[in-house]
C-alpha cells in the first residue's frame, strides 16, 4: 500500500532533498501554498491538499487543512478496527508522515516595522494542529518539524529502523516546539508573562561541591555574546563553578569600549585593567590583585595576542574568554591541557531582557541593570570638585561596582582597579577590605554601589588618602557623609543610581 506524506513547512531548507527521498522510499506528496510551489518548481510529484479535501483554501489560507480527510488520516490509530472502518467508510486514505514548521511568528514581531494586525497573521493554526495530532499518534506517523532530522528520518525509514522510540524522540521535538511557540504568542500579548525557552540540558560533573548533581540549561536561540554561545577551543569540560564565574566575568568585561581584561573569582571582579591596547589592559589588570587572579577566569574584549598569551601562561587560569585567539596565541595556551578556551562575542546587548534567580518553590525575574554613568545626573556636593583625571577614573570604577557583590566598593584609578570589598554585611566592612589593598597609589577613587547610611565609610577613606568618592546618594544622612567630605577635602559626586548585586 502506497504511504502518504504532508508536507507544508515555512521554512524549506532541506525540504526538496527530502521529498525526492521520500518519493524513492514510496511515499505519495500532498502539500499546501508555498510548499507546492517549490516542489513543483523541482519538478516534485506531489498533489495539492484540495484534492485530497475536496474542499479549496478559504479566507486568505487561514483554513486549508483543518479538514477531516487531514485529521482523519493523521489521528487514526491503525490498531483499533473501528478506527481503520471510519477511514474506510469515509474514504479517507491514512497519512504516514507529516513534515511541518510554522509561520515565522518570533522572527516577524521581532521586526522594528512589526504591527499587531501582521503579527497575529503569523499566528499559525493548521501547522500546529497537524503537529500536535501527529505527534499524538505518533506510533503511527512520523513527525518532523526541525530540517535538521530529515536525513536521519530517511535513512531510518530505509533501513526499517523507524522503531517506536524513534519515533517518540520526534513527537517530544514537536510538543516542546508548539509549547515554545505558544508562549512567544502569549509574551507577545502580554509582557509580564515570563518566557523560558530552555531546550538543551548539559549533565555537569556535580554543581556547587562534589555532592551536588548539576546540568547545563540553554536557550533554543542562544545569543552569541553569552556564555551558553560561547564555543570552546580548548580545554577539559566547564564546571557548574566555571561556567558562573565566566559568566560574570563576561559581563564586566562587555562594560567596556576600549580594549579591556577582566579577572574574576567567586563570581566576583578582582582585577579590571583597561588600555591602549589589550596588552597594557592585561597587565593593568593582573597589576590589580596580582595574587586573587591566580587560578582565576580572565575575559578580555579584545584578540588574544601572542604577547597577552605568554604573560598569561605563566600563571594558573581556569579559563580564558575572548572574541579571537591569534595563531600564535592558540599555540602558546594549548600547551596547557586544562586550560579552557572560549570564544565569545562581547558586545553589550541593546535590547531590554530579562536575568532570573530561581528561590524555593518559585521564580525571580527583572530586566537587566544596563545603566551606565552616562545615564546619571550627576551632582557634585562638595566643596572640592574631582580633577579630570578622577573623573577618568569615576568611569572605570562605576562600570566594575555594579558587578561586585553588594556591598560594594571599588578603588580605581583611570587604567584599573586597586581594590575591591564585596559582599560584607555593612557598607564600612567592604571598605576596610578595599581600602586596605592600597600600596604607593594616586588619584585613586572610591565609588560605592549603595549610599553612605553615615559618614564612618567617608572618615575611612579619609584615612587612606582617598580624595574622590562617587556614590549614589539618596540616605536621610546624605549630609553627615558630605560633611565629612568637606572636612577631610574629599571630592564626591552623587549619581543617583544604586546599583545593588546580591
Amino acid at each position: 500500500m502506497t504511504k502518504r506524506a504532508l508536507l507544508s513547512v515555512s521554512d524549506k531548507t532541506g525540504l526538496v532533498d527530502f521529498a525526492k527521498g521520500l518519493i524513492e522510499l514510496g511515499y505519495e506528496l500532498i502539500s499546501t501554498g508555498g510548499t507546492f510551489t517549490t516542489l513543483e518548481k523541482e519538478d516534485v510529484a506531489v498533489k495539492q491538499v484540495f484534492e485530497v479535501t475536496g474542499f479549496p483554501e478559504i479566507m486568505d489560507g487561514r483554513v486549508k487543512t483543518l479538514h477531516p480527510a487531514i485529521h482523519g488520516g493523521i489521528l487514526a490509530n491503525r490498531s483499533i478496527t473501528a478506527h481503520l472502518d471510519a477511514l474506510e467508510e469515509h474514504n479517507i486514505t491514512p497519512i504516514d508522515l507529516v513534515c511541518v514548521n510554522l509561520y515565522p511568528f518570533k522572527e516577524t514581531i521581532e521586526k522594528p516595522d512589526c504591527t499587531e494586525e501582521l503579527a497575529i497573521e503569523n499566528i499559525d493554526i493548521g501547522g500546529p494542529t497537524m503537529l500536535r495530532s501527529s505527534a499524538k499518534n505518533f506510533k503511527d506517523v512520523i513527525v518532523a518539524v526541525d530540517p535538521n532530522d530529515y536525513n536521519e528520518i530517511l535513512e531510518k525509514l530505509k533501513t526499517g529502523t523507524d522503531n517506536y522510540e524513534f519515533r517518540k524522540s520526534l513527537a517530544v521535538k514537536v510538543f516542546n516546539h508548539t509549547a515554545i511557540y505558544d508562549r512567544q504568542i502569549v509574551n507577545y500579548f502580554d509582557d509580564q508573562n515570563i518566557e523560558l525557552n530552555y531546550t538543551s540540558k548539559e549533565t555537569l560533573r556535580y554543581g556547587e561541591n562534589p555532592q551536588q548533581k548539576a546540568y547545563f540549561y540553554k536557550e533554543k536561540n542562544v545569543k552569541k555574546n553569552t556564555i551558553s554561545g560561547a564555543k570552546q577551543l580548548h580545554g577539559k569540560e566547564l564546571s557548574y563553578n566555571n561556567i558562573r564565574d565566566a559568566d560574570a566575568a563576561l559581563e564586566v568585561v562587555k562594560e567596556f569600549s576600549e580594549p579591556a581584561v577582566v579577572a574574576v573569582k567567586h563570581m566576583n571582579p578582582c582585577g579590571v585593567g583597561v588600555g591602549e591596547n589589550i596588552f597594557v589592559a592585561y597587565n593593568n589588570a593582573y597589576e590589580a590583585d596580582s595574587v586573587s587572579i591566580f587560578g582565576g577566569i580572565v575575559a578580555l574584549n579584545r584578540e588574544v595576542t601572542r604577547e597577552v598569551a605568554e604573560e598569561m601562561s605563566k600563571i594558573f587560569l581556569e579559563v580564558i574568554i575572548a572574541p579571537n585567539y591569534s595563531e600564535e596565541a592558540l599555540e602558546i595556551l594549548t600547551k596547557k591541557k586544562n586550560l579552557r578556551l572560549l570564544v565569545c562575542d562581547t558586545e553589550k546587548s541593546k535590547e531590554e531582557t530579562l536575568q532570573y534567580v530561581s528561590v524555593s518553590g518559585g521564580l525571580l525575574a527583572q530586566t537587566v541593570d544596563n545603566l551606565s554613568l552616562k545615564d546619571a545626573e550627576l551632582k557634585f556636593v562638595t566643596e572640592k570638585k574631582p580633577t579630570e583625571e578622577e573623573l577618568k577614573a569615576f568611569e572605570l570604577a562605576w562600570k566594575v561596582v555594579k558587578h561586585v557583590k553588594s556591598n560594594a566598593i571599588v578603588l580605581a584609578t583611570k587604567d584599573r582597579t586597586v581594590g575591591i570589598g564585596a559582599g560584607q554585611m555593612n557598607r564600612v566592612g567592604s571598605a576596610k577590605i578595599a581600602l586596605e589593598k592600597i600600596l604607593e597609589e594616586e588619584n585613586v577613587v572610591l565609588a560605592s554601589d549603595g549610599f553612605f547610611p553615615m559618614g564612618d565609610t567617608v572618615e575611612l577613606a579619609a584615612k587612606f588618602g582617598i580624595k574622590a568618592i562617587i556614590q549614589p546618594g539618596g540616605s536621610i544622612k546624605d549630609n553627615e557623609s558630605i560633611e565629612v567630605a568637606n572636612r577631610e577635602d574629599i571630592a564626591m559626586v552623587l549619581t543617583g543610581i544604586r546599583h545593588f548585586k546580591h
